[in-house]
């Protein structure tokens, strides 16, 4: 089987700062594989390059089997690759409604002509997002929200708004940055159950960064642990958490992540 995706000698700097160093990575279809390490150790980098908001500086990104390192990230995204974010990204004066349909963006098949004849193949390609949109706030339990502005909406539902809108694209590949972050332990377990039915209702494969262990237990079943931008360990949860340098570096002798303090911002290009 071809993965999915395949990282190979990934690096990254950002001026004399070596922010990722020779990553290489592999997930096959229908996997969900976590990416975990303190904060600071280059996890959202990735992201960042998977998806072209990042310049490659060094080594190359394959999505089923296409060299992606040089696309920009619309292309990106409308070959199949979504993404949530470590902070909630919503554009907060919009309806959630608004908010979710945005994330179809890059699939329109109209013209600008058409949008600005508002014709025939416009209304039915908008009225379709809409649908979709309105399936998916269904989904997540918010569509008495749908017309609300997405500032009014607690955290734990902001989190919810920004997965739909990373669904609505279809994506293949789903990347998700600390979706539990912030959560309560009732949020937390909600938050794996939606995982899981996700992935299997929509045939996803996932790549998913997490600090909380629990989630990182219940739902990977493998993971790549970074640090300081360098790879030390990869295997399953339950090696992981064996791991001598894993325990050392991050986890703890209890097996649990610590507290870290939030992740420092990370240059634009």
């Amino acid at each position: 089987m071809q993965p999915i995706l395949e990282v190979t000698h990934l690096s990254h700097s950002f001026g004399g700062l070596k922010a990722l160093t020779d990553l290489s990575l592999e997930i096959f279809p229908g996997e969900l594989v976590g990416l975990i390490g303190p904060n600071g150790a280059g996890k959202t980098t990735v992201f960042n390059l998977i998806t072209g908001v990042f310049r490659i500086s060094q080594g190359r990104i394959f999505f089923r089997s296409e060299n992606i390192s040089d696309w920009r990230s619309h292309r990106i995204t409308a070959a199949g690759i979504a993404r949530t974010f470590q902070n909630i990204r919503l554009f907060k004066e919009l309806s959630v409604l608004d908010n979710v349909r945005l994330g179809a963006f890059g699939q329109h098949r109209y013209s600008l002509l058409d949008a600005l004849r508002r014709s025939r193949r416009f209304t039915a390609a908008e009225q379709q997002v809409t649908n979709q949109a309105f399936a998916l706030l269904e989904r997540f339990n918010l569509t008495h929200y749908a017309h609300t502005p997405a500032r009014h909406l607690a955290y734990g539902e902001q989190r919810r708004i920004e997965m739909a809108r990373a669904l609505i694209s279809r994506p293949q590949l789903l990347l998700l940055d600390e979706p539990a972050a912030g959560m309560n332990q009732s949020e937390i377990e909600d938050l794996i159950q939606r995982v899981r039915q996700i992935q299997q209702d929509f045939d996803l494969t996932i790549l998913l960064i997490e600090h909380q262990m629990r989630v990182v237990v219940n739902l990977c079943q493998r993971l790549t642990v970074l640090d300081f931008g360098q790879t030390i360990a990869s295997g399953t949860p339950q090696e992981i958490q064996r791991h001598p340098k894993v325990l050392e570096a991050y986890l703890g002798k209890d097996g649990g992540l610590g507290q870290e303090a939030p992740e420092p911002a990370e240059e634009t290009p």
